[in-house]
């Protein structure tokens, strides 16, 4: 068959061959293409012999493109579907995160456990004065007594634990100046 056969062809089918991809993928851009693959390809195989009845294999030929395209379309709604699942899983997730997620439980906790370690670490003297003066509330000059000290060196002991301590602290500086 010639280029006049399948221009007649063409011309004949064309429309329908659209009317028929679309009633099955429900997209008219997709049934263009579909049909437009279909008769490039009945094109070929009539130039390389005699078709009986192209009509016949126009027709099988929109059948599977149709088919294939509606497959691969059912496998990217399904993998859109498991990517939205994954989606959806990962923010109910950060979302249990933050809603579980207590600041000041979770600085609290880790002060105060760099706080006991800075005190376990200092001399019993200079830990004891601390915990008297910052804990308890002593007045430097019933520390001194108790301790037979000097007001001065009671007054050194604090500054040296609350040096220990602001250094240690000190990567939650930043915190401290944000909540306060």
């Amino acid at each position: 068959m010639n280029d006049a056969a399948f221009n007649i062809l063409y011309n004949k089918w064309y429309r329908k061959s659209i009317a028929f991809a679309k009633s099955f993928v429900h997209d008219e851009m997709a049934a263009e293409d579909i049909v437009c693959e279909a008769m490039l390809k009945l094109s070929q195989a009539m130039r390389e012999k005699p078709i009986d009845k192209p009509e016949i294999l126009l027709l099988t030929m929109l059948r599977n493109k149709s088919l294939d395209y509606l497959k691969h379309e059912a496998i990217r709604k399904e993998v859109e579907q498991e990517l939205a699942e994954a989606y959806q899983y990962e923010l109910n997730l950060r979302i249990s995160t933050l809603e579980d997620c207590v600041p000041s439980e979770v600085l609290v906790s880790e002060i105060n456990d760099i706080v006991k370690k800075t005190l376990d670490s200092l001399p019993e003297q200079t830990r004891n004065i601390y915990i008297m003066k910052r804990i308890n509330g002593y007045p430097v000059k019933k520390i001194s007594e108790k301790q037979g000290l000097t007001i001065k060196a009671v007054e050194y002991h604090i500054t040296r634990a609350l040096k220990a301590l602001r250094e240690n602290l000190k990567d939650y500086l930043p915190f401290f100046l944000f909540l306060f």
